[in-house]
């Protein structure tokens, strides 16, 4: 059995990680923050302020790298963006650098980052060979990503997970849509065309637990289904799983005034990505298709 450090282990996906951790035997050490740590179980840290109890991940196994606010929390300005972004580098610099000064180190250090390294690419198929986009979400991942290299220097093996729009009841995209397709209001945003590279929760966590027990994964690996859909499939399916129509569209004017900049950058862009490593790999998706994966998390 291992023990595994998660940051980020109170989010829907950290949450999720760690249950399936436990149910199989394994210890879980989950970082706090603005408070001290209570238990053994427990890793006290402040990323702001670079403060890091490090001597509790002497002889960990593997951490796992989940923490960054919610990039769809609020409505984007400059304070909210640079918030966004400093949760993600402060976090991830804190973690790599305390690490890299272990005496014993984790083999293995799984580091979230996003398929909005891509940017908006149209109908362009993205492996982990494509170079960055351009804009906010691109430069974001970026710098979050060239965090973790005091690590992988340090001689841990790094995993830059590059995780798409993540399907679940439990929160994020889909739990938010719920209610307006379950009334009838749901319908293409926008010209319907952008693609939107997904995976279920399920997946993700099986992705995560993959990478962290596979020796031959290092670097970027994108943690999305082998199907990505354009947002017109996607609301045929999400409404005929819900068996309510889909006929009032959002125009892209007015999820800008609506939304602003995270209009454009989260429901406009549109990013195709492939699981190339993944699937070279040998993982096995559970729910490689959307049809199933719906029925599963809405089941």
């Amino acid at each position: 059995m291992s023990t595994i450090a998660i940051t980020g282990a109170s989010g829907m996906v950290g949450q999720a990680l760690a249950k399936s951790l436990e149910a199989d035997g394994h210890a879980v050490r989950r970082f706090v923050r603005g408070k001290s740590a209570t238990t053994a179980s427990e890793i006290a840290w402040d990323p702001a302020s670079g403060l890091i109890e490090a001597d509790k991940l002497e002889g960990v196994d593997a951490v796992v790298n989940l923490a960054g606010e919610n990039i769809a929390g609020a409505r984007w300005n400059a304070k909210v963006k640079e918030r966004i972004v400093s949760s993600r580098v402060d976090s991830t610099r804190t973690l790599c650098q305390a690490l890299a000064k272990l005496e014993r180190k984790p083999s293995v250090l799984v580091s979230a980052s996003a398929t909005g390294f891509y940017g908006d690419r149209g109908a362009e198929r993205l492996s982990e060979e494509s170079p960055a986009g351009v804009g906010y979400l691109p430069e974001t991942c970026v710098r979050w990503e060239a965090e973790t290299r005091p690590a992988w220097e340090a001689g841990i093996r790094v995993v830059q997970l590059r995780i798409g729009v993540v399907l679940s009841t439990a929160g994020g995209a889909l739990a938010k849509m719920l209610t307006p397709f379950k009334l009838g209001a749901g319908g293409v945003l926008g010209s319907g065309e952008q693609y939107m590279s997904w995976i279920t929760l399920t997946d993700l966590v099986a992705a995560i637990r993959f990478a962290i027990d596979n020796p031959t994964l290092h670097g970027a690996v994108n943690a999305v289904s082998p199907q990505p859909v354009t947002n017109a499939e996607f609301t045929k399916s999400l409404g005929a799983a819900l068996n309510r129509p889909t006929i009032l569209p959002a125009p892209a004017f007015a999820l800008r005034l609506a939304m602003g900049e995270m209009a454009d950058a989260l429901l406009l862009a549109s990013t195709r990505v492939e699981p190339a490593r993944l699937s070279q790999a040998g993982f096995n998706f559970q729910h490689p298709e959307l049809k199933t994966a719906l029925a599963a998390c809405l089941g």
